[in-house]
């Protein structure tokens, strides 16, 4: 009866041992999966709400139209001025490259895919094709660093590796400002920019540097510092942590004013070159340009995907309309603008 009852006691043990392990074994398999899901996915969020300011989703058309560009992982580079490279004269002729990314503006509609060329921390120059020189004039002596970035009709900046590249320069000598420190997270100001005629409003920025979050927060004692974008809006401050374009809702008629900073995670800005910027922006309601009809839904998908596709024609009867919503207002007042972007003032 003892050996009878010791066997028992033994078939169970292994019994139940058996079990843990499978059970075990699901766990760590569900684990698995369930992470590998979740890294597929971006982490959730709230809307971001102030009291005059709502986040909200892209307008519809411009959701429908960026899935064009899915396609496309543009690879920018700067092939002038070489980077550490002393000038000695104050006009600089920029050559750029760009690869897996057509640029073009569409004659009709004025917006096409382009890139964002920003000379220290002046607002960009829209750059729809490579085949005109581009010269910057006039610069003052000293540093002065050149970023560029791909960017959607839209003005929306493209984050994948390669659609980002900079160069740091000297006019006659060096000196201290526009020298960003490159070990350093750096943030580069995109949009919002000039005059809007409807609402919301992108607001979008590059980082370098910066790395994911995932990543900065796996060791609370490692040397890797998580980030947040303090963005203030006309005096109303919120922290944004993710890296992705926002439209917002809530600015006011007339002049409105944005700034955008970099902290660490003790919330304290990142004190390099750049990095805490503020701009004047201006939102005229009903404006008649083509990103204010897609904002408001007034121009679709289907009219305005010539912007996307340089091959695309629309089939559609050319109709009275259509025509009006086609249509471009120039507002000669806007003293912001570069000269390419004075005839499509409020897309540029």
């Amino acid at each position: 009866m003892f050996w009878l009852k010791m066997q028992s006691q033994l078939i169970k043990s292994l019994c139940l041992s058996f079990l843990i392990l499978f059970l075990s074994w699901g766990l760590i398999g569900c684990k698995d999966r369930l992470e590998t899901s979740q890294s597929l996915l971006e982490p959730p969020y709230e809307a971001i709400v102030t009291n005059k300011l709502a986040e909200v989703a892209p307008p519809p058309a411009i959701q429908e139209l960026y899935k064009t560009l899915d396609q496309y992982q543009p690879q920018v580079d700067i092939i002038s001025p070489e980077n550490d490279r002393v000038f000695p004269e104050p006009n600089i002729v920029v050559k750029l490259d760009i690869k897996d990314y057509p640029l073009f503006k569409d004659p009709d509609l004025g917006l096409g895919p382009h890139l964002h060329l920003i000379l220290d921390n002046e607002p960009y120059q829209a750059i729809y094709s490579l085949d005109e020189p581009i010269i910057l004039e006039n610069l003052t002596p000293g540093t002065h660093t050149l970023r560029v970035f791909a960017s959607s009709p839209w003005h929306e900046s493209f984050k994948n590796d390669g659609a980002y590249d900079q160069t740091t320069f000297y006019v006659l000598t060096k000196t201290g400002e526009n020298a960003p420190d490159i070990s350093l997270p750096l943030l580069t100001y995109n949009r919002p920019r000039g005059i809007y005629g409807a609402q919301p409003i992108m607001l979008d920025f590059y980082l370098t540097n910066a790395p994911l979050h995932l990543v900065a927060q796996e060791n609370a004692d490692d040397k890797v510092v998580d980030w947040r974008i303090r963005v203030t809006i006309n005096g109303e401050s919120f922290l944004v942590d993710r890296w992705k374009a926002i439209y917002i809702q809530g600015f006011k008629e007339g002049t409105n004013w944005v700034q955008l900073e970099f902290l660490d995670e003790q919330g304290n800005i990142v004190n390099n070159a750049f990095n805490n910027t503020v701009r004047l922006i201006t939102y005229k309601p009903n404006g008649q340009d083509t990103l204010s009809k897609l904002v408001r839904g007034e121009l679709s998908a289907e009219l305005a995907r010539s912007i996307v596709d340089p091959n695309y024609k629309a089939d559609i009867p050319p109709t009275p309309l259509v025509k009006e919503a086609l249509a471009q207002d120039v507002d000669p007042s806007n003293k912001e603008t570069t000269p390419s972007d004075e005839e499509h003032l409020f897309i540029d």
